[in-house]
């Protein structure tokens, strides 16, 4: 992989500067979790799609960005239980 400036970067570099990259020992909860979140504060920060679902859903512009800023706690509800007491310890690195 390399940036615009020709350099190489190390997807380990890609993934420390990038939070929401994942690492192999994601979950599917957490992956979800981070893309819902991304999209919603996709949304929240740019002003015209923020105004456009305001205008379909047909509420205030202040009404929706406080909709989606609530909904990024738990865009995807509460987590799912841990099956075995091996999963509650996260692996070592």
């Amino acid at each position: 992989m390399s940036n615009p400036g020709g350099a190489n970067i190390k997807p380990e570099q890609l993934k420390a500067k990038y939070l929401g990259t994942g690492h192999p020992d994601i979950t599917k909860y957490e992956w979800a979790t981070n893309i819902h979140r991304d999209t919603l504060s996709s949304h929240v920060g740019h002003y015209d799609q923020l105004s456009y679902f305001a205008v379909a859903q047909n509420e205030s512009i202040g009404r929706v960005r406080a909709q989606m800023l609530e909904k990024m706690i738990l865009p995807c509800g509460l987590p799912p239980k841990p099956k075995s007491l091996k999963d509650l310890v996260p692996p070592s690195s």
